[in-house]
């Protein structure tokens, strides 16, 4: 199901740069390759410094056990580029906890979405087109009601 209500309004810019740490893995530049271009965001709950990867791959290094990871890969749709998000909601913590998640992923993904577009803006000044590519947003869940496809606008909406 894919829900296409833009959920991006008046964006309020979250993103301190000073805590954002951005790296790069051998297969990936500041302009290239588009594909696979993937993002692998976290983060540190002491410190709230981001921790942006971008590479061919996802950092699977980098992976926590609470799978509290933002995911981010460049995808063709039928011609059209589209940056789609995968979100980890549930696992073994239970339906109570992936209710929390879903809402604390909610609440901070225009953060993470800002963080990507900030992490990568060299990549954007050289592919400008692909900053009004739509952004779809897979929250992934046993829950049906939890496990959605939305639309967050484009990266330009988190300059």
């Amino acid at each position: 199901m894919i829900d296409c209500v833009n959920k991006v309004v008046n964006i309020v810019k979250y993103l301190n740069p000073e805590k954002l740490f951005v790296s790069f893995r051998p297969e990936a530049t500041l302009t290239g390759p588009i594909f696979p271009r993937r993002y692998t965001l976290t983060h540190s709950d002491d410190t709230g410094e981001l921790f942006l990867i971008i590479g061919s791959q996802y950092a699977y290094d980098k992976f926590s056990a609470m799978r509290d990871e933002v995911l981010g890969e460049w995808k063709m749709d039928n011609g059209q580029n589209r940056l789609e998000i995968n979100l980890h909601v549930d696992g073994e913590f239970g339906a109570e906890m992936a209710y929390l998640r879903n809402q604390i992923f909610r609440r901070e993904l225009p953060l993470a979405l800002e963080a990507i577009r900030y992490g990568d803006r060299e990549f954007f000044n050289i592919h400008q087109v692909l900053d009004y590519a739509p952004i779809y947003v897979k929250f992934n869940s046993s829950i049906p009601e939890l496990n959605r496809t939305e639309y967050w606008g484009t990266p330009s909406e988190y300059k």
